[in-house]
């Protein structure tokens, strides 16, 4: 049973946060958190601020086995809990690039059964709106944008892998980037194969096709910082038009190219203003096919849950697949 969460649960949270002078009055659940729960927290001075709630009750996703969900050395192991969002955010800290502020990050379960933290509400729309909007208001925030992913991509870890496994010393399985993404592909197909026709019908020329992108990419061995689901969905703008990253949990040292790869997906014409110009293509062009299948299994995935709105994981999972059957050569579609 999801645990339906009331002002009730928060009082003790809220608290901790932002002190007895700000006296909580209302909790709303918002739509897109699937791995963790994200509310809105009302004041009655009409004040608000962000809690994250990392709890089984609150993640849609099917749990697949307690060592592959609590393991951070698969790359692309579930990007959720209190130490990924931590780590994430003294990173991007650093860096000085924009997240929102944090009032309190609680692991001891004090003030409620799970690992609980309060954040800055940013007030305003985010990209994904404004873009929609109007695109030129937003010119500014997307090359602050730019810059931001400049500053990670130039940010080189030791060794590839999850921030917080890095900081403490950990090492990622796989012995590449591209091996990992190529594992993780082959996967995918797998997968998706046992839940849609067209990609059982097309499996064995898919894996053709990764395999011979995969091996035309050149080994690497310097690694930047990525957050690795940067749509405009999960970017903030505040009110002075800067942009603020949130969903930071995925952030890892890795290729630049697998990052890419997510932004022009998702930011379509919008992404002339993040292209850096400075990619690996066939490490693109392949990693681009395995996003494409990441996005096809990964939804279907989710969909053997309660996740509410299923429409909308319909059609990604719809289009991704439709993209990645156009890599196959055309007498083979």
């Amino acid at each position: 049973m999801r645990r339906l969460v009331t002002r009730d649960h928060l009082e003790g949270v809220a608290r901790a946060a932002l002190g007895t002078e700000h006296r909580l009055v209302g909790v709303s659940r918002l739509r897109g958190g699937s791995k963790k729960g994200v509310y809105r927290l009302t004041f009655d001075d009409d004040s608000t601020a962000i809690a994250y709630i990392w709890d089984d009750a609150e993640n849609y996703w099917p749990t697949t086995g307690a060592d592959e969900a609590d393991s951070h050395a698969d790359p692309f192991s579930p990007a959720s809990g209190i130490e990924l969002f931590e780590a994430a955010h003294r990173h991007l800290d650093a860096l000085g690039i924009r997240t929102p502020r944090i009032r309190l990050a609680d692991q001891s379960r004090k003030h409620y059964p799970a690992d609980v933290a309060v954040v800055e509400d940013v007030p305003g729309d985010n990209l994904e709106t404004l873009l929609r909007q109007d695109p030129r208001s937003v010119e500014a925030t997307m090359a602050q944008l730019a810059e931001a992913l400049g500053a990670m991509q130039r940010h080189q870890g030791p060794r590839f892998g999850k921030v917080a496994l890095i900081d403490n010393g950990g090492t990622s399985e796989g012995s590449s980037c591209e091996q990992v993404v190529l594992d993780r592909a082959l996967n995918d197909l797998t997968e998706a194969a046992s839940r849609d026709t067209r990609i059982t019908h097309s499996r064995h020329r898919l894996v053709n096709v990764v395999r011979e992108l995969a091996a035309a990419v050149r080994p690497r061995s310097q690694y930047g910082l990525i957050h690795g689901e940067l749509g405009p969905d999960h970017v903030l703008v505040d009110r002075h038009g800067q942009p603020v990253l949130i969903d930071t949990e995925g952030l890892m040292f890795f290729d630049a190219e697998w990052e890419h790869a997510f932004l022009r997906l998702r930011f379509g014409d919008h992404y002339r203003w993040l292209n850096s110009g400075d990619l690996d293509e066939e490490r693109l062009t392949f990693y681009t096919l395995a996003m494409h299948l990441s996005l096809v299994a990964g939804p279907l995935r989710l969909l053997d849950g309660d996740f509410p709105d299923r429409d909308f994981m319909v059609g990604i999972a719809e289009h991704n697949l439709r993209q990645a059957l156009a890599f196959l050569p055309t007498d083979d579609r």
